[in-house]
């Protein structure tokens, strides 16, 4: 069963850029965007034998999240059940037979770290939510989250140190968050590996390869026998990020 994630940074442009051609060699089972940046109704983009959920922010042109999936989820949840969070369009859970999949665009701290703090809330509560959705079938979340958790996540790790997405602050809330019976799939598979999965705009980051993993597959520990692949895409173009991949083999 094969899985992607993209931060698409805006799906009406990236849908200019390429993202049908992408989309289709693919070839997912569940395909999970982040930041499509839309409002109901903006854009009508369905593929045959797939069927699409869609989680919009209250706020124009801003976050929000889509799961295309060619399996029939027995639930869809949207956000977190906190109406604090709930506004951004974050969040969306599939139930499936055999696991949750989340897909999940976490809150940046921003510049100046001016939103740190919300970000610090935000980590303890989605850590709740995905506990104890945990506790009843195995998690398979996916997403922007937002933080480089390693200085092998990152080309600059000392320049970039109290920056948004590498601060300490951070860095420690993932790393609670896999203490509490999570594996970050890629680095376990892959524990030396430097590629990455976003670049900015500026300076040509991306054509010297100055990049950050804030792109993640992260799933319930038991889940671990059943992993058979997991990749970053970074020959694919069309946004800021590239697509990041896991495939389960569930039993």
């Amino acid at each position: 069963m094969k899985f992607i994630s993209w931060n698409v940074n805006g799906l009406r442009a990236c849908v200019q850029k390429g993202f049908e051609d992408s989309f289709s060699a693919l070839d997912a089972d569940f395909f999970c965007l982040q930041e499509t940046k839309m409002q109901e109704g903006q854009l009508d983009l369905q593929f045959p034998g797939y069927t699409s959920y869609w989680n919009y922010a209250d706020k124009k042109g801003y976050s929000g999240t889509a799961v295309y999936t060619r399996h029939q989820p027995l639930s869809v949840t949207y956000g977190i059940g906190i109406d604090l969070h709930d506004h951004e369009g974050r969040v969306i859970t599939l139930e499936m037979q055999q696991f949750y999949l989340v897909t999940c665009y976490t809150p940046n701290s921003q510049d100046g770290l001016r939103r740190l703090d919300y970000r610090m809330t935000w980590e303890d509560d989605f850590l709740a939510y995905i506990k104890d959705l945990d506790k009843k079938k195995p998690v398979v979340l996916c997403g922007d989250l937002n933080v480089a958790h390693q200085e092998i996540d990152l080309k600059n790790p000392k320049t970039n140190r109290k920056n948004a997405g590498f601060t300490d602050e951070e860095r420690a809330k993932m790393t609670r968050f896999l203490d509490n019976g999570f594996v970050d799939t890629f680095r376990r598979l892959h524990p030396e590996d430097t590629t990455y999965s976003w670049w900015s705009y500026r300076f040509k980051a991306r054509e010297k390869n100055a990049g950050w993993r804030i792109d993640y597959f992260i799933v319930s520990e038991r889940l671990l026998d059943q992993i058979t692949h997991a990749s970053i895409h970074n020959e694919i173009f069309g946004s800021d990020h590239c697509p990041v991949e896991l495939d389960l083999e569930l039993k």
